[in-house]
């Protein structure tokens, strides 16, 4: 009777490389080295995809063409989250992104919009008494940095 060649792969999955494959089923990923699977993660969840295809690259198991090639992606898409494998780990793929703050409603802008708001003044009317964009202060009202009278 003939050997089979190792390694064997499930039924309808799409091959990375000789050694890794993915197969997508029921809402889910699977990655399979050989029979044997090694990650799997929900199909929305681009961010263990990301993370799992940059470990790949980073630990030599796959080229990043090789990647783009199979998904489909950019391979500047692939770049980037090697980069940020290297330089966070698996954890930066799953941190909050940093907000910036503002720079124009400094503590003393704030405090006399709050005032005008607490006054009963309009945000529009607000805004051009303080030569401040009316957006910036309709987005700190609505993001819960100054409080509207009801």
């Amino acid at each position: 009777m003939p050997q089979m060649q190792l390694p064997m792969f499930p039924v309808g999955v799409e091959h990375i490389t000789a050694e890794l494959a993915v197969k997508s089923e029921n809402g889910r990923v699977v990655y399979f080295n050989g029979h044997m699977p090694v990650f799997s993660h929900s199909v929305e969840d681009t961010q263990s995809f990301k993370m799992i295809t940059a470990q790949f690259c980073v630990n030599g198991n796959a080229k990043l063409a090789e990647i783009s090639r199979t998904f489909g992606i950019p391979s500047i898409t692939v770049k980037r989250a090697v980069k940020k494998y290297r330089e966070l780990g698996p954890a930066g793929f799953y941190k909050e992104r940093t907000k910036r703050s503002s720079t124009i409603l400094i503590p003393e802008v704030v405090l006399s919009a709050q005032a005008m708001l607490n006054a009963g003044q309009e945000v529009r009317a607000i805004a051009e008494s303080l030569g401040v964009k009316y957006e910036t202060l309709k987005k700190a009202v609505s993001d819960g940095r100054l409080k509207k009278r009801v």
